[in-house]
């Protein structure tokens, strides 16, 4: 495993994170699913394990993950140990209807904090994100204010932005020209290489990036065919569609194939060309169970220049478009 330093702080991290969101099991928001469905919590204890040993150290995790089960597993496996590296977020909440409530007030992200601590059994989370925070709640200043109260408190170590989705916006300009925060998470992938440019001015900023959806919930990894049937509480049922999937295969099994000529299997190469992209910390696939956290600890392999020559040659209109199809769904 190769360990970088993430931007200009003293942490630490695995260049293959582990992405901790599936393992929060099923979760509503009203009738919308925003979880992954049934889990095992002790096959989920075993892949944080397996993870680890086969030496993963950053876990990324949120407090809307599992409505707090995700955090609850990484502090029941690792609790204070200072041998690994723990982001977390704030700002999703459910409102008094069961819907989706974005909270971004100094007291909701203090006592979310002070929760999240608990369930993590650690005494300080050492990067804290807002999670999917706007433009507009940047401006307003109140949680930039709360962010810097935490750090001042030593609850948390550090600080930063997780963005939007599908398209960046002006978010992490705000912070890049004010100099605040420490760290950008951002989808990053074969397809949809949007942030490409963000990339590459928190590089110049000195600000550590975590490179998300590298597996696009799975579909990047060669293994799903239309007709995948997905459970009713599992967010990917509306998200991948029978056209998404078949549109994203008739691109990408011409490439998967030339790089199974040089032995590389196509979750090699989605975390292969994360991982290369300068200015990228660490790449966070999601990992459900024991045989996906070994599979990923080593996916990063050398001939990663050859599958960035590859991806960079594939038609940027046929990806814009199934990324554009992935936009309307959510």
């Amino acid at each position: 495993m190769e360990y970088r330093t993430f931007g200009t702080t003293d942490l630490q991290v695995s260049v293959v994170g582990f992405g901790a969101w599936a393992i929060g099991g099923p979760a509503m928001a009203g009738a919308t699913p925003i979880g992954w469905g049934a889990t095992d919590d002790e096959i989920s204890r075993t892949a944080l394990r397996q993870a680890f040993d086969r030496g993963i150290t950053f876990f990324d995790t949120a407090d809307f993950y599992g409505l707090g089960r995700s955090e609850t597993l990484i502090g029941e496996v690792f609790g204070n140990s200072d041998r690994v590296v723990v982001a977390s977020k704030v700002g999703h909440r459910l409102g008094d209807d069961g819907s989706i409530f974005l909270d971004y007030s100094a007291r909701h992200i203090r006592q979310a904090c002070e929760r999240s601590l608990r369930r993590l059994r650690r005494d300080h989370i050492d990067l804290y994100q807002l999670h999917s925070a706007r433009l507009a709640h940047l401006e307003q200043g109140e949680c930039l204010e709360a962010m810097e109260r935490l750090r001042e408190a030593g609850l948390i170590r550090y600080w930063g932005l997780s963005l939007n989705t599908f398209a960046p916006g002006p978010e992490a300009d705000f912070l890049f020209d004010r100099g605040l925060g420490s760290g950008l998470q951002l989808v990053l992938n074969i397809l949809n290489r949007r942030a490409l440019p963000v990339v590459e001015r928190a590089c110049e900023a000195g600000v550590g990036v975590i490179a998300r959806m590298a597996l696009q919930f799975g579909l990047l990894t060669g293994a799903m065919r239309p007709g995948k049937v997905f459970t009713e509480d599992d967010h990917r049922a509306f998200r991948l569609t029978d056209e998404i999937i078949g549109r994203t295969l008739g691109l990408l099994d011409p490439f998967w194939k030339e790089l199974a000529e040089a032995g590389i299997t196509p979750t090699q190469a989605a975390l292969s060309y994360a991982a290369a992209v300068p200015g990228v910390s660490t790449v966070i696939p999601g990992i459900r169970t024991p045989e996906q956290a070994e599979q990923n600890a080593g996916a990063v392999v050398e001939g990663s220049d050859r599958v960035r020559a590859l991806v960079e040659a594939m038609p940027a209109g046929a990806c814009e478009e199934i990324v554009a199809l992935m936009q309307e769904r959510g």
